[in-house]
């Protein structure tokens, strides 16, 4: 790993330092205005009052940030996936599998850290995409490519921090021609923007690389924006990686909720 590269993650901890630091003065506010509404619900009714837009105000708020942190964990994890030693994880599991004295003395230890409201934050807003279609990434570890779908989320458990997902396309004949299920870290998924969340969602500029999904298919490709999302449609114009037609690559529309940031370490 380069110095660059060390760098780089020491820039991601820390921003991830702040977006926690952030999240807990937001959930300190909510928490406020919750007992301010409890304690006087008639406040709402009064003219002129903001509280209940205070109040989503602050959630959007909190979910931009959930949001934010979710996305550079996962290009933290990418990174350390790429440089991680080969069955490192696996052996650490092992060796902690093995002491079972010492697991015991840890359960009964107070001083163990507990989640933190950010944490709790994070699992909440996972466990809450249950019926969402999200991006999901489903090759193997040890595949050659990324292969990044379309799948239904079905369950989060929190113990495993795994998604069960269901792959809504139809596998290929030699599979049968049935509906496939995934049980993925989060790391492997990516949430969508919500139509709802037009104008919170951060926007693409010109020239940069993403995620999106190929028009007329449920599979995500690598692409570059052309044009920034138009307004009356609120698409983007991409051209995608390896589409070459007569020479060159055609422009593609693609709708604003079916394209992601690039994840760190992506290939094809």
């Amino acid at each position: 790993m380069t110095s660059p590269d060390i760098a780089d993650m020491l820039e991601k901890s820390k921003e991830l330092d702040r977006l926690r630091k952030e999240q807990e003065d937001v959930l300190l506010e909510i928490n406020k205005m919750h007992k301010k509404l409890q304690a006087t619900p008639e406040t709402v009714e009064k003219p002129g009052d903001n509280s209940l837009s205070k109040l989503k105000m602050l959630y959007t708020q909190a979910k931009e940030l959930s949001e934010s942190e979710m996305s550079i964990s996962n290009q933290l994890l990418s990174q350390l996936d790429a440089i991680a030693p080969a069955g490192g994880a696996g052996q650490q599991r092992r060796r902690l599998e093995g002491n079972e004295q010492k697991k015991k003395r840890m359960k009964g230890d107070p001083d163990i850290p507990r989640l933190t409201p950010s944490m709790r934050n994070q699992q909440e807003f996972f466990a809450n995409l249950k019926g969402e279609q999200v991006a999901a990434r489903v090759a193997q570890e040890d595949g050659e490519k990324d292969e990044w779908v379309i799948v239904k989320v079905i369950h989060y458990d929190k113990e495993s921090k795994e998604f069960e997902v269901l792959d809504e396309e139809p596998g290929d004949d030699e599979e049968g021609g049935c509906q496939r299920k995934y049980k993925l870290p989060w790391s492997h998924i990516i949430p969508f923007p919500k139509i709802s969340d037009l104008a919170t969602t951060p926007e693409f500029p010109p020239g940069k690389q993403v995620l999106a999904v190929y028009p007329g298919t449920t599979a995500l490709y690598k692409a570059t924006v052309v044009n920034a999302r138009k307004r009356k449609t609120d698409d983007y114009t991409l051209e995608f990686d390896d589409d070459e037609e007569d020479g060159s690559l055609p422009q593609r529309l693609v709708p604003f909720n079916r394209v992601v940031a690039l994840p760190d370490g992506y290939h094809q």
